[in-house]
């Protein structure tokens, strides 16, 4: 009797049934119904969506407006006060979801933590901890608009977040970032450095467009399609090996050859969001069920087989991942002339 592949792989020290992980996004985990019914579709893991920087300080700030309000009348009344770090009911809300999730989940249940600067919001990440969460993704975004701020001073800030959150908490910690920094191997390198254990490349965040007849900007939700995967694929193909950090792929993954893809180029699972909210969690079976038969046609035993096998470092043409891939793709367009 042939036995089926074996897709078991981890990720940050989780072991993971396979390697499909469902991502951060509201509509997938904000209760603990989608989240089990993903379960029961297969899913390896899942990451919950994100508490942002700005929930947190905003309503800090709230919290602290109403306790300070009028104590100007008495001159030694704000040193009876709360400190202004007394956390808010948000937070409150997402640390009740995790508990809620690990108590009726048996897959591995990773927070998300939405920041840009250093500050007390990475404070959070303790609790966060304490309320059962087995890893914490750092989702970091950044679109810096001072003239003023150079690129070295963005990634300092980068690196400040995650030394801070890692000198708050012992769980894994991976870190989602968008692509588009001077030098990310060196970024990854100081990351590594600072404490993370894992990337997730690359986050994808609403972009604005405008409404032409009524003179507005509105949300673009733009869900990734396949062409998306192409550059993590690059990235997670010239990183694997080079720094201590394990990579996750995220966005453009709708199917087994999409993760089959992924994972040659050195990731060690994927994040699924957009084939989700399209298909609903019956796509997660679907795409199980084809990883599994596409190893087993082209004769692997186990996912673990696959991973890193076409990174750069391992590829019989490593140039190919650099500019020589580009010129030989456009010597490849002969129909204009």
């Amino acid at each position: 009797m042939t036995s089926h592949p074996d897709l078991r792989c981890d990720w940050l020290g989780l072991p993971l049934r396979s390697p499909l992980i469902v991502g951060a996004a509201m509509p997938l985990s904000d209760h603990v119904g989608p989240m089990l019914e993903l379960e029961r579709h297969g899913a390896a893991a899942i990451v919950l969506h994100s508490l942002f920087e700005e929930q947190i300080e905003e309503e800090q700030l709230a919290l602290h407006d109403h306790a300070t309000l009028g104590s100007e009348s008495y001159g030694e009344a704000l040193s009876y006060l709360p400190d202004c770090a007394v956390v808010h009911e948000g937070v409150d809300l997402y640390l009740r979801l995790i508990e809620r999730a690990r108590q009726q989940l048996t897959i591995p249940v990773i927070a998300s933590l939405n920041g840009t600067h250093p500050g007390r919001w990475v404070e959070t990440a303790r609790r966060i901890e304490s309320a059962g969460a087995q890893a914490l993704e750092l989702n970091i975004h950044s679109l810096p608009t001072d003239p003023l701020l150079s690129s070295g001073e963005i990634e300092a800030e980068i690196e400040a977040i995650v030394r801070g959150v890692r000198a708050q908490v012992k769980l894994p910690l991976a870190v989602k970032l968008g692509p588009f920094f001077t030098n990310f191997r060196g970024l990854a390198h100081r990351l590594a450095a600072a404490g993370a254990d894992g990337l997730v490349l690359f986050n994808r965040f609403y972009q604005p467009d405008i409404d032409i007849e009524r003179l507005e900007l509105q949300a673009n939700p733009l869900l990734s399609t396949p062409h998306d995967l192409h550059l993590p694929l690059r990235w997670i193909a010239l990183l694997h090996g080079r720094e201590p950090l394990q990579l996750a792929a995220s966005g453009g993954v709708q199917r087994a050859t999409d993760v089959v893809r992924l994972l040659m180029a050195g990731a060690g699972c994927t994040q699924l969001v957009a084939s989700l909210l399209r298909h609903g969690p019956e796509r997660l079976r679907a795409i199980e069920l084809e990883l599994s038969q596409w190893l087993e046609t082209h004769d692997y035993s186990a996912v673990a087989d696959l991973i890193g096998c076409m990174s750069q470092q391992r590829c019989a043409t490593p140039a190919d991942y650099e500019r020589a891939q580009y010129i030989r793709a456009l010597s490849g367009l002969t129909g204009w002339r």
